[in-house]
Formats: C-alpha cells, structure tokens, sequence
C-alpha cells in the first residue's frame, strides 16, 4: 500500500491520481477530512500534529508520501511543520516505510543564479528557515540511516484545480475573471514555473524508483523559462483568443497592501525572487527519466484557457440554481 499524507491539496489529489494510473490501485489517503477519488481508495482522518494519529496513518504502507501544506503564515509553520516533519520521520522508522517528501524551494538563495539540486541553502525569512530546518531533519534521517526517504522539489507552481501561488492568483485567476493581469516588481525577469499535474507525476515516478532513493530531485519542469511578458502577452493572449493588456505592480504597492492584509505580508519575504532571474534546472532528472513527457508552458497556458472557456458562467449557474 501508498499512502498520502495531505492527500486534499492539489498536489495530494494529483498524486493519487498518477499513483492509480499508473503504479498501484492500493491507495490510503490520508487528511483531516479525506475524500476518495477511486473506488479503491482507502481514506484516514488524521492530524499529522499528532504522533499516534501519524503513526497509524503510516502504518502498513510500503511507501508515504508527504506532501501536507499549510497556510502561508510564517508563525503557523514555525510551530506545526518540524513537529510533522518529526511524527511522520518517526513513523515511517517505525514501521520500515520509504518516505517521499514534497518540498519548495524557498530556502534557496533569492539570487539569478541557476538552481539545482547542489544550491546550497541561504534562507531569508521565516518561513524559509522552516523550510531549511525540516529539509534538514529529513537529509540527517536519510543519512543516519533512520529511514529510506527521497526529497521532491519543485518551484513556484502554475496549473489547473485549486493550484494556489503568485502566478495564479495575479495572472490566470485575473485573466479568467477578465481583468488586468499583473506581474511582480518587474516582467522582463526570467521566471520558471511547474506544471502541478507534472510535479505529482514526477514525484509518483520518483517514489515508485528504487534506485532513486537517498538523495534530492528537482521535479520536472520546462527547461526554457520566461518572462511575464512572454507568459502574458504572447501565450495567454494566443490562448484566450484575445490582446491582453498586463501591469508591473512595485514593491510600494505590496507594502501599501500588506498595511491592511496578513496574506500579502506574509508573502512579502518571496517578493525579492521576483526582481531577478529566477531559474530551476530539471536536468538531473529528465537525463534519468527520459521517456517523462514534460508539459510545456503554451501546453499548459492553453489548458487553463480551455477550462476557463468550459467553465459556466456566472448568470448560467445562477439559472441552474434556480431553476
């Protein structure tokens, strides 16, 4: 059996769709309020802040996944995320599973210069501190031996569902709603961006690896990266059909809007990634999965564009509603 702990967020749900497709049909997802997305899914409440509860969701897998989230609050996540970190590592030891860990890369340093998976960590900011101490515990487990585990790393995500990130919410959720995208700081930057349906499959495949184990992978992604300029004006106006129109918002801006909102402050800390390049190499594991078919940027542009044309409309659902 795998099982998925966070199997509720969008990349939980697209894990265990990959998984089903085209590993294993013995699935437990697990999460504070889990839903089967197959017939054959098992599901387990569980809170992963509790050592007895992580305990029996882990216990009889063949590998755990790991890929729970939190809300982007920099005290939320110093409490809660090395105190799940630590119960999930203990049960996988305890009951001998392999333990796949998703992981972002926000302790990486905020500078152009490219990342793999040898960037050392430069953390700047709460929560990139968090993300470095549990990346750690995970790497000092693998390396004592506690447990067989592999870290999954992707960068900022783009993609269908309930896919949440700066890009979705300033870009694609503005263009489906038919208003002014805008691009951080700046849109002549280089930017790369992962497909959230790739990133599960990749981790899928990664998991589903024996040899693949003991060390760190950057999930897949489109190895050309590209501007806001580009992703706007060039593959979201060919994909909607139409011009788009996009505005640079500055870090005044931010400020001016963190004064009266927690969620714009706690994104603040992300916001220097967006003055430079920013650009994620993939390399290492399309030379070692070559048959892995990466979606590309105007792939993937033109899928959000295709649901959001399918998408009733507001006036359409009203109707249905009350008809």
């Amino acid at each position: 059996m795998q099982t998925i702990l966070g199997a509720s967020g969008q990349i939980g749900t697209e894990l265990a769709r990959a998984l089903h497709d085209d590993f294993t049909t013995d699935l437990r997802l697990v999460s504070r309020h889990p839903k089967p997305l197959h017939e054959t899914d098992s599901t387990l409440a569980a809170d992963l802040l509790d050592a007895e509860q992580t305990d029996r969701a882990v216990a009889g897998s063949e590998i755990a996944y790991f890929t729970a989230g939190l809300p982007p609050d920099g005290k939320v996540w110093a409490e809660q995320l090395p105190l799940m970190m630590r119960h999930v590592i203990d049960a996988c030891a305890a009951h001998g599973t392999k333990l796949v860990f998703f992981d972002n890369t926000y302790m990486y340093p905020k500078t152009s210069t490219p990342q793999t998976e040898e960037t050392p960590f430069r953390p700047v900011g709460r929560k990139a501190v968090v993300r470095a101490r549990i990346a750690d515990m995970l790497l000092e487990a693998i390396d004592q031996e506690r447990v067989e585990g592999v870290i999954c790393r992707a960068p900022e995500f783009y993609g269908p569902g309930r896919t949440q990130s700066f890009t979705t919410s300033l870009v694609f959720d503005r263009i489906a709603k038919g208003t002014t995208p805008r691009a951080p700081l700046t849109d002549d930057t280089l930017r790369t961006l992962i497909w959230t349906p790739d990133a599960s499959r990749g981790m899928a495949l990664i998991g589903n690896t024996p040899s693949a184990f003991g060390r760190t992978w950057h999930l897949p992604v489109d190895p050309a990266p590209l501007t806001y300029r580009t992703l706007i004006a060039d593959l979201s106006a060919k994909a909607w059909g139409r011009d788009i129109d996009h505005a640079v918002m500055p870090a005044w801006q931010f400020r001016l809007a963190g004064l009266v909102s927690k969620p714009v402050r706690e994104i603040w800390e992300l916001l220097p990634r967006y003055a430079v390049n920013n650009i994620f190499l993939s390399d290492a594991f399309r030379s070692a999965f070559p048959d892995f078919r990466t979606t590309t940027y105007a792939e993937g542009v033109q899928i959000l564009a295709d649901v959001t044309r399918s998408a009733p409309s507001p006036s359409s659902s009203t109707s249905e509603r009350t008809s």
